[in-house]
């Protein structure tokens, strides 16, 4: 038997661990950001409280009798001045006569359909004011 050579390891020599100083770099300081002040929303002016209080709005127009028909939002009667204006229209009058079902009324509801005679031409969709 051939002797074999015990091969002793050298152990390796330790690496000494060198501490690293930390490089502190220097920041910027952050600024906060700032959020725009909100200014307050304007109040659009309602166009019903410069002309008057909004009674109706007109559904139809006959141009061979000069009436139209109104839907009725609010309390109106014979008496009243009304103006109606719309795109093209800008009307003032008073009120001489009202009928429901062709029968002549004195005063007329919220919610009702009434006919009523004007002055010029009228068209849907105008809206009739309380002046």
């Amino acid at each position: 038997m051939a002797l074999k050579k015990k091969l002793k390891k050298k152990a390796a020599p330790k690496k000494k661990t060198v501490k690293k100083k930390a490089v502190v770099s220097k920041k910027k300081p952050v600024r906060k950001q700032t959020k725009p002040k909100k200014k307050p929303a304007l109040k659009k002016k309602s166009k019903s409280l410069s002309i008057g209080k909004v009674v109706g709005v007109v559904t139809h127009y006959f141009p061979k009798v000069r009436a139209a028909v109104i839907k009725v939002s609010s309390v109106l009667s014979v008496g009243d001045n009304i103006k109606i204006k719309g795109h093209t229209t800008d009307l003032a009058q008073s009120i001489d006569s009202i009928q429901l079902d062709h029968v002549s009324i004195n005063s007329a509801k919220k919610g009702q359909e009434i006919g009523l005679l004007v002055n010029s031409r009228v068209r849907q969709q105008d809206t009739v004011y309380k002046v």
